[in-house]
This record gives C-alpha cells, structure tokens and sequence, in this order.
C-alpha cells in the first residue's frame, strides 16, 4: 500500500518546463519522488533524458520526455492535445523554463533579442494558460506555479527587457488567477531570490555559487504549494523567507 504521507502527489499529472537543469529540473525530480508523473519539457533532449534516469534511478516512475522550445507556440498547442489524449486532465504546472537574454542598456538591446526575450518570458505563459486551462479544470484541484524576479519589482540600469517580461509575466499570472478563483485551480509566483542556477551566473558571472541555494533545496517547497491540500497564498511566495519558516502560516 502506498504511504499518502511519503507520496502526497500519487495519481497526479504534472507539467515542467526548463526541466532539464536548475530549478525546472529539481522541481520534477521533487515532484516525481512526491508520486506525480511529471512531464518534462526543455530543448535539450539528453537533458532530460539524464533527468528520466534520475528519476528512475531513485525509485519514481518514468517521466513523459517532451523537447520543444518554448518560442514554438503551435508546439504547446499540440501538447495540449496529447495530454488531453492521454490523461484527460493535467493536475500541476511548474514553469520554470526562462531565460535573462543578457544585460543591455535598453537603447542598445538587440531587436531580435528583445522579441526571444518576450516570447519565452512572456509570451509562452499565455500560451500555456490558453493551451492547459481546459485541462486543469479538469482536476480536482489544480495547480499553476510560475518564478519571478526581484527585477520585476525592483528593475535596475541594464535588466530593462528580462524585468519589464517578468513584470508582465506576474501581471498576467495574477489577472488569470483572478479569473479562475471560482475553479478548481489555484495559482502561485514564486521567487526563488539567489540561487546556483545557470541564469544566475550568467548574470553573475564573478559571483562563487557555492555560497548560493542550491536548486534541489526548491523542491520541497513546489511540493508543498501543489499538494491538493494546499491553498497557495495569494502574494509571492519569496524562496529565502520560506526557508527560514517565516511564510509558513501563508502556506496553510
């Protein structure tokens, strides 16, 4: 008989994107351990092939592998159709792929670049809320979970485009979650703040990560907010606050 304590997520269906590395990939290697069947995405396939094995590895059932790239909108359409095919429903999002587009004075930002930027930061959430939305409600508890940014609240010289798509990325996020209040699915944004991620020392490039979280320290956390027993809070829910047990209360 299965532990419900050990594997809070059995039976449940979930979504990962930027599942080949750094947060997105510990969120599926988490949210696997926890019983879901977690189907993975990123653009590298032997990234998540390595990620298949881990999960294999440490007892949890295969995961669905999907590589496609996050600008590729009728690709996320087609997703949504064989998910629907397959299982009729989806239970979780965790969308964790995104990417920083590098640091630029906003004059000087390549148009190109500013366009890629959007599309993945931006662009590829309303595709997913209009692709998964019929099939989360399809669950009986539902949910969405997105990372933010401090750049979206506090944008500084040099971080204009990724800040200005997650600032839209969070205002749309939250005008959705609004709109499904009366539904099955409840929405998070998280903000994983400093964190040995690939990201991060793109931005970072002098900073030494072994002074940061690192990424498989998130997990427990993304468990805990799609967990059907959890109502996530409203507000952001800030990584390092959580950590040290002052959101707690919120999480309950």
């Amino acid at each position: 008989m299965t532990d419900s304590s050990s594997k809070p997520l059995a039976g449940r269906v979930a979504l990962v994107t930027g599942a080949s590395r750094g947060i997105g990939r510990a969120s599926a290697l988490a949210l696997a351990a926890a019983g879901a069947h977690v189907i993975a995405c990123a653009k590298t396939q032997g990234g998540l092939e390595e990620l298949d094995d881990d999960i294999r590895k440490a007892g949890g059932e295969g995961a669905t592998l999907v590589p496609f790239d996050l600008t590729d909108a009728s690709a996320l359409d087609r997703l949504g159709g064989a998910v629907y095919e397959r299982w009729g429903k989806l239970d979780i999002i965790v969308h964790a792929g995104g990417m920083l587009g590098g640091l630029s004075p906003v004059s000087h930002f390549d148009v190109r670049q500013w366009a890629k930027v959007m599309a993945v930061n931006l662009t590829s959430v309303y595709r997913m809320i209009r692709s998964f939305e019929p099939l989360l409600k399809q669950s009986d508890a539902a949910r969405a979970v997105f990372f933010t940014s401090n750049a979206a609240e506090r944008p500084r010289a040099f971080w204009g485009p990724y800040a200005a798509s997650k600032a839209g990325m969070e205002a749309l996020v939250r005008s959705w979650g609004d709109e499904v209040e009366n539904t099955s699915i409840r929405v998070a944004v998280i903000n994983p703040d400093k964190m040995a991620t690939r990201m991060r020392a793109e931005a970072y490039p002098g900073e030494d990560p072994e002074k940061l979280p690192d990424p498989s320290e998130i997990g427990p956390l993304i468990v805990e907010l799609v967990a059907p027993g959890r109502i996530p809070p409203k507000e952001t829910v800030n990584f390092k606050d959580w950590k040290a047990g002052l959101s707690a209360e919120a999480l309950v």
